[in-house]
């Protein structure tokens, strides 16, 4: 049976992706005074390097702000200013100040999952960030427990049923996130529903999940959520 329920946080439960596009794109407009942007795959190579200084900054804010300085110096070869590397600086401090917006419906569902089901957030990112998210989405109080970790794979959601008591195949996983939320879960032997959403960052894409896979769903909506939890507990509750 469905013992614990667990939601992921960004683009989940508020929206957090829209905002570091709209950092990349301004990031491009400053970066193009000083190199050709696509002579210099100036996107793909501010991807490696964010993905090389994961193991090193984490993630979050201020790693992404950290790989711009590195990757802007690199690519304008040194000949970028301190003025519109101040620039780039400033888009950090915007997104680490920018107000929490909960996405349409998502509080309802919650709720409504949480009178049936104990409910968890488990989220990564910068600590001092995303406590500051989780103090302002009004929303806290609804989770028995919430988890900021480095990394969403196996291992990190094995520790976490052990501490919370549970067989991975008594946990369901919710989040927008194939990668982080759903497939480590299912790997385990968990439940997972996939709620894309309409920006999902290069790192975070993977693979679709096998069609007819018994322990998946996906919704397209906050509201929707309800009623696939109730489906998968009720397959849950049958035979293997």
């Amino acid at each position: 049976m469905i013992g614990m329920v667990g939601f992921d946080a960004d683009d989940t439960l508020w929206r957090s992706q829209d905002y570091f596009d709209e950092a990349q794109e301004e990031f491009e407009r400053i970066l193009g005074a000083w190199t050709d942007l696509d002579r210099s795959g100036a996107r793909d190579r501010l991807y490696q390097v964010e993905s090389g200084n994961i193991g090193v900054f984490g993630y979050g804010v201020k790693g992404m702000v950290l790989s711009m300085l590195e990757a802007a110096i690199e690519l304008s070869d040194a000949r970028i200013s301190a003025a519109d590397l101040q620039r780039i600086l400033g888009l950090g401090k915007e997104l680490l100040q920018h107000p929490v917006e909960l996405l349409p419906g998502i509080a309802e569902a919650v709720e409504t999952i949480a009178r049936d089901h104990p409910v968890v957030m488990i989220t990564k990112g910068d600590l001092f960030h995303q406590e500051a998210k989780v103090r302002d989405c009004g929303m806290a109080h609804l989770f028995g427990r919430i988890e900021i970790v480095s990394e969403k794979d196996p291992a990190t959601y094995r520790r976490l049923l052990a501490e919370f008591g549970l067989q991975a195949s008594q946990f369901l996983m919710i989040g927008n996130s194939l990668r982080s939320d759903i497939i480590p879960v299912l790997e385990l032997g968990g439940w997972g529903i996939h709620v894309p959403y309409h920006s999902t960052w290069v790192h975070e894409r993977a693979a679709p999940v096998a069609e007819g896979e018994r322990r998946f769903r996906q919704v397209h909506t906050a509201a929707g959520l309800p009623a696939a939890v109730a489906e998968l507990a009720a397959v849950a509750r049958q035979r293997p």
